[in-house]
């Protein structure tokens, strides 16, 4: 069956061997004769699963025995108020900081404010000059030594990838090298996990909504430092509690059992490509291949400042906004989906998540390269 490159930015496209083995369990699951929807969360069919579904997510990324690994619902965006709910009680004075990178970030900043006294560490929402380019708000990421973080806040929370502005930060900083060493960073790291190693010496908290690069829309995972848990606000609701949620292994409530059978599929799949580093070593070239074409010609332009252009999602505008219609047009016909940019930030904007192979980049840039032809 020939599918279309689709380019969305979440829900994302799936590894196409995880839909087929997904669809040949679905009624019968290792012949218990039933499917992975009618499992009762407290059996041990789905017990298996959601272990074999931690395990191969350690394995993976390599997560210190120290930290828990939470299997969540409400989407990442929930856990903007529940990061606070959950977090920002470790601070007497209810500090918490924030780096402000572009729509998720701040989303995540105006969410936390009714739980304690926010102070930004840093923020890209201003225009500046980046290597003798202007660039605007939120094209570019702050620089992590200028961040300003306060010795008594909770914790610093940051996007690690912007995916409406296409801007990533790949290496995590030190906060004890930034003269901050008692204060653990939290990182939406929705949109670039396990595209990138993570140094966990660095993290106190990382969470992500997997419908990105980890599985589809359903379940949220949340990888905690065991230490920081026990400090949740008084109006926290229990199922909430990241201490609960641990001491039960995600299963306080019903967890969103199917998502988290297909997120060990994805895991199982990315083990199988060579894990991270090779997930990594792909993402490099790919958005290499599209950044080369994209500084190449005046008729497309790439807005974000090349420090720190992101490998997962790539916005790009045409040189006349008027051949943005048949640039949408012409790409389904050619069976390249979602290159619609957001509505924020307009223009295109091409997700190459994991599960986007070579091929699928080459057929856009090729398109882009026909299109130019015809229209420039």
């Amino acid at each position: 069956m020939t599918r279309p490159w689709n380019f969305s930015a979440g829900p994302a496209a799936l590894p196409q061997p995880v839909l087929e083995q997904a669809a040949a369990e679905m009624l019968d699951w290792h012949g218990c004769g039933m499917s992975v929807m009618e499992l009762s969360h407290r059996g041990e069919q789905f017990g298996r699963i959601r272990d074999e579904t931690e395990q191969a997510l350690r394995d993976l990324l390599h997560i210190p025995d120290d930290f828990a690994v939470l299997f969540l619902q409400g989407g990442a965006t929930a856990q903007n108020a529940l990061v606070p709910l959950n977090l920002i009680g470790r601070s007497q004075a209810n500090h918490a900081d924030y780096v402000l990178s572009g729509r998720w970030s701040h989303k995540s900043f105006k969410e936390a404010q009714p739980y304690g006294a926010l102070a930004v560490a840093a923020s890209s929402g201003e225009a500046t000059e980046i290597d003798g380019q202007s660039q605007d708000a939120w094209t570019w990421f702050p620089e992590p030594a200028q961040w300003q973080i306060r010795p008594d806040a909770a914790y610093v929370h940051m996007c690690s990838n912007e995916t409406v502005g296409g801007v990533q930060l790949t290496k995590l900083p030190d906060l004890a090298q930034l003269g901050a060493p008692g204060v653990p960073l939290v990182v939406d790291a929705s949109s670039d996990f396990l595209s990138v190693p993570i140094d966990f010496s660095r993290v106190g908290m990382l969470y992500v909504g997997a419908q990105k690069n980890a599985g589809p829309a359903g379940v949220t995972i949340v990888i905690v430092r065991k230490d920081l848990l026990g400090h949740a606000h008084p109006l926290c609701p229990t199922p909430f509690n990241y201490a609960h949620l641990e001491a039960a292994d995600s299963m306080f409530n019903t967890p969103p059992t199917y998502a988290i059978y297909m997120v060990g599929l994805v895991l199982k799949w990315l083990q199988q490509q060579g894990g991270v580093a090779a997930m990594e070593k792909a993402s490099k070239a790919k958005s290499q291949l599209l950044y080369d074409y994209l500084d190449s010609t005046s008729f497309y332009r790439s807005m974000v400042a090349k420090p720190w252009r992101s490998r997962m999602n790539i916005p790009f505008l045409l040189h006349d906004e008027k051949l943005d219609g048949p640039f949408l047009s012409e790409a389904e016909a050619a069976g390249l989906l979602q290159l619609k940019g957001h509505k924020s930030v307009g223009g295109m904007r091409a997700s190459i998540y994991n599960a986007m192979p070579m091929q699928g980049v080459e057929a856009l840039v090729s398109f882009m390269q026909a299109f130019e032809q015809r229209h420039g």
